[in-house]
């Protein structure tokens, strides 16, 4: 696949992964079964299947990181009153710039893109902002998301 081709089928992931989280924590529906429906309404190639699917659960997994930090860095917005859809964007996008390959720029680029999309006209400012203040403390909230997988990790065996 080329460069272009890489970075169309990867929004396609962070837009299957943005749907999936949304309705996870909206209705609750279990992960398996929105992943495994979203997947067959929108075919991906394995390697982005994967990728959508590594988001979705690393999200699901480091959410009480994630969304502390997110609580740090948005003070006037409690969690819950934040939009649902601005939630997640900010849960997605901070868990790929921290937990995976992907360069900070780009996950804000492309969360900002998904707020666009989704999002009411302030979110992709408020998106912005919020992401923009965590870039700074990537390293340090990327060891809190390391941490806290391996301990989930060693809780479950």
């Amino acid at each position: 696949m080329n460069e272009g081709g890489t970075v169309n089928a990867r929004r396609l992931a962070r837009t299957v992964a943005l749907q999936a989280l949304y309705e996870i924590d909206s209705v609750q529906h279990p992960p398996e079964r929105v992943l495994q429906y979203l997947l067959e309404e929108n075919p991906l190639p394995e390697e982005v299947a994967r990728f959508a699917r590594w988001l979705v659960y690393g999200v699901l997994q480091a959410r009480p990181v994630l969304d502390a930090y997110i609580q740090k860095y948005a003070p006037e917005w409690p969690l819950e009153q934040i939009a649902c859809v601005d939630r997640n964007i900010l849960r997605l996008s901070l868990y790929e710039f921290t937990g995976g390959k992907t360069p900070v720029k780009v996950a804000i680029s492309e969360a900002v893109e998904l707020a666009k999309t989704f999002g009411s006209d302030s979110t992709p400012r408020f998106v912005n902002g919020v992401l923009g203040s965590m870039a700074e403390v990537r390293d340090e909230i990327a060891q809190k998301v390391r941490a806290h997988l391996k301990s989930s990790q060693s809780r479950k065996r």
